[in-house]
């Protein structure tokens, strides 16, 4: 569906608007597709990102700035993030062995195992996002979005 379908537009956009409106549609698309996923988790798509960079950890602790540098949203509230999964079970936060002010975040076993459970489930709705491109589209697509946020 062409963007000005989508929107409901009548007036003629410039090329760049048209783009820039059809990249931000598009990305609202996609976050819906990704959250219809995580609700029955009661998992917001910020927690399943600070989730997949503990588990990236491979057992060794993050600190919150750390895992801020390493988020898709950098507009992300990082500590509520971790807060909200303490409450559930899924991250643990320590204070540091050797230096007190330091404060080191693991995920639990619990955490890895909601994502082991959600692995096919994302990949699948992955899949199914980018059904109709071929790996070659994909490649361009990649290539181009890295360009724009060069």
């Amino acid at each position: 569906m062409k963007i000005e379908d989508a929107i409901k537009t009548m007036h003629p956009m410039g090329l760049t608007t048209k783009t820039v409106i059809n990249l931000m549609y598009t990305s609202r698309a996609v976050e819906e597709a990704i959250q219809t996923v995580l609700k029955p988790y009661d998992l917001s798509i910020p927690q399943y990102n600070v989730l997949r960079i503990l588990r990236g950890q491979k057992g060794q602790p993050a600190n919150a700035s750390t895992i801020q540098e390493r988020m898709v949203d950098k507009s992300s509230n990082t500590t509520r993030l971790i807060d909200k999964l303490i409450k559930k079970g899924w991250v643990r936060r320590q204070v540091c062995a050797n230096n007190r002010r330091k404060v080191e975040i693991f995920i639990t076993a619990d955490g890895l195992a909601i994502l082991t459970e959600l692995d096919p489930l994302t990949e699948a709705n992955n899949e199914q996002l980018v059904s109709h491109f071929s790996n070659e589209e994909l490649n361009t697509l990649n290539n181009l979005l890295d360009k724009l946020r060069s």
